[in-house]
């Protein structure tokens, strides 16, 4: 004997009702993966249990981009349809077309941020550790690569620092060195000055009038001759003409 059609009415007892979920919601998504094997079909499948907890399938690598055709071509369709003089219909379209999207990138942003992860399959787990894998990788590279170009711009900048400080070393060696050869040159000049022999100097320009002039000249005797001193050496008369005049 065949199996007799099961009657369909809800199962009130709590237990086989759970059983049953499990054994149809294992069916219904073994039967929509053969689906898309068998017909190269782009197949979605979303079911919430009786307690809200999410069971989906999808062929694509993500659901947001079936749901998202769906709604365009959802939206496609009604726009066709709707009634041209009611444009607050259209706002209303677009506006749950925006809301559904928002919904949906938030809901990605609270599984990036490992949040209501409850929800998700294995399969979704997977695929979230190779985006989360991905964005790390990602953000690694850029990081290196700051750091990269951050010391090669420290290496500039201390490269150009020794440069400055070598230039002004050699500034001030330079000046250091006009220092010592200024000092050395006084040096020199002060001792040729002290060592050279002394110029010709007239002490006694014009004798003084003495007691024994006045007595040469009272007796009518003829005063001596003045004499010129240079240095330590006394000029004879004759000479005294030459060098006054």
């Amino acid at each position: 004997m065949g199996r007799g059609r099961v009657q369909l009415k809800r199962i009130e007892n709590k237990i086989n009702q759970q059983v049953t979920f499990s054994k149809r919601r294992s069916g219904l998504l073994k039967k929509a993966h053969e689906i898309s094997v068998l017909c190269d079909a782009d197949v979605a499948l979303i079911i919430f249990s009786n307690k809200g907890k999410l069971c989906e399938y999808s062929t694509d690598s993500s659901m947001e981009k079936i749901l998202e055709r769906y709604e365009h071509y959802s939206y496609t369709e009604r726009a066709l349809y709707s009634n041209e003089d009611n444009p607050q219909a259209d706002w209303r379209l677009e506006y749950n077309k925006m809301k559904a999207k928002v919904e949906s990138l938030q809901k990605s942003q609270r599984h990036l941020m490992g949040e209501q992860l409850d929800s998700l399959s294995i399969k979704e787990l997977q695929h979230l550790e190779q985006q989360l894998e991905s964005s790390l990788k990602h953000i690694r590279s850029r990081k290196t690569q700051l750091m990269v170009d951050s010391i090669s711009e420290l290496q500039k900048k201390e490269k150009l620092l020794l440069e400055q400080n070598k230039t002004l070393q050699d500034m001030a060696k330079a000046k250091a060195k006009a220092l010592v050869q200024n000092a050395a040159w006084e040096q020199q000049n002060k001792s040729q000055y002290s060592s050279a022999p002394p110029h010709a100097v007239i002490s006694d320009s014009v004798p003084t009038p003495t007691s024994r002039t006045f007595r040469a000249r009272a007796n009518g005797e003829e005063s001596p001759q003045p004499q010129l001193r240079l240095g330590n050496t006394l000029l004879p008369p004759w000479m005294l003409s030459h060098v006054n005049g």
